[in-house]
């Protein structure tokens, strides 16, 4: 890898900042020990790792292009592979090996990542398992939505053929109409077309494939607590069901095309050898995984926030950061969004929490109401309450671990 800056950095030094902007540069390490450490430790994760020879860091905010979500300092004296933004197909080139364990760990963290926040926010949500197939089924058969039904049960069907509700899951095929196997799907093609509301896969179904959208748009949705509940609408260009095939574990949740879809199917056998002759694909995947990873991180520091005013300027924070957007003092940002919708996206519900954004409004005068939209006339200030009642929620954390 002589193509790449090699760098070095005595013991106890500062390599990367938590916080940081502009980080251009990942590391990979060739000699040495690095502490990674995270001022807001979230669930599930060690808030201090040892690195070694082989792993790396800061890849995260390199290749998202946001502010960094670690401070890595070297233990001993360390030599290190400094990649840039811009070097990461000649990285992949090089060394698809790297790259690929990258992929890995991402798709690793960003499940570990996904598991945790469902299981904040959603409380009752289900483990992925083949054998929740005939519920989902059950769920849209309910919703009298055959189609998704019919889908459910044949991949119960498929995946279990042995299954205890095999019985209930004929039967209701044989109701609503429906031949027990749905029609094979050819593999070895890599383009796929999808109609109106057909489903592409469906959550806790055991995945061979990912996909990248290349015209049309496609919901992905998850059943919780009885309730179908939109997690995004990815638009062309967009990769979806990556983990699947990364960390061979089932679906997370479901992917319906949304009008008329083409997508491209990559499966687990041709994955290397596409991210090989196409370095541009792994250099998508990575960034978008990056983003992944990163608004998850800030979704998980979030729910850690037990102050509900907190909660939302962090929010507010974190909108205009997956923006890009400027902060400086007197830089001012509309979030072209409302005080329900606010509210909506930090888990509360009830009409009275109107009266927290009013609170919050009387005593930042930073931050206004504009023809019924959210407005930050000043972004540094924001930025620095949004530290207050991080470090407040950090000194509560200590002070609980003292007692």
């Amino acid at each position: 890898m002589s193509f790449f800056q090699m760098v070095t950095f005595p013991a106890n030094s500062y390599i990367i900042v938590e916080g940081k902007k502009d980080a251009n540069n990942f590391y990979i390490i060739r000699e040495g020990k690095v502490r990674v450490t995270r001022e807001t430790a979230v669930v599930g994760e060690d808030p201090n790792q040892v690195l070694g020879p082989g792993d790396f860091f800061g890849v995260v905010a390199a290749m998202s292009q946001h502010p960094q979500i670690e401070s890595a300092t070297s233990l001993t004296n360390v030599s290190l592979i400094s990649v840039s933004y811009d070097q990461f197909g000649t990285l992949i080139q090089k060394s698809t090996a790297v790259a690929m364990n990258i992929i890995r760990f991402f798709s690793m963290k960003l499940r570990q990542f996904d598991t945790t926040i469902t299981r904040l926010s959603f409380r009752n949500a289900v483990e992925e398992d083949p054998n929740e197939l005939f519920k989902i089924g059950e769920y849209y058969f309910q919703q009298q939505n055959t189609s998704h039904a019919t889908f459910a049960y044949q991949s119960y069907l498929k995946h279990l053929p042995n299954g205890q509700f095999v019985p209930q899951a004929k039967l209701r095929l044989q109701t609503i109409n429906q031949p027990f196997q749905s029609a094979p799907i050819d593999y070895t093609k890599f383009n796929r077309n999808y109609k109106d509301s057909e489903m592409i896969f469906c959550e806790h179904e055991p995945g061979k494939e990912l996909f990248i959208l290349q015209s049309g748009k496609v919901k992905i949705s998850k059943i919780v607590n009885q309730n179908e509940v939109m997690l995004a609408v990815l638009q062309a260009g967009d990769i979806f069901g990556e983990m699947a095939i990364l960390d061979n574990k089932p679906r997370s949740a479901s992917a319906v095309a949304a009008g008329d879809v083409e997508l491209l199917a990559i499966n687990k056998a041709n994955f290397e050898g596409m991210v090989k002759a196409q370095p541009q694909l792994a250099t998508r995947l990575i960034t978008l995984l990056s983003e992944r990873i990163w608004i998850a991180y800030k979704q998980l520091a979030n729910l850690l926030l037990k102050d509900p005013q907190g909660r939302i300027v962090d929010t507010l924070m974190t909108l205009a950061e997956k923006n890009r957007i400027k902060v400086a003092p007197k830089q001012a940002y509309n979030f072209e969004i409302g005080t329900k919708d606010l509210l909506k996206m930090v888990g509360l519900t009830d009409p009275k929490d109107e009266l927290i954004i009013s609170d919050i409004m009387k005593n930042n005068k930073f931050i206004r109401m504009d023809m019924g939209k959210i407005v930050c006339s000043d972004m540094a200030e924001l930025e620095k309450l949004v530290q207050f009642y991080h470090k407040k929620a950090n000194m509560e954390n200590k002070l609980k671990k003292l007692k």
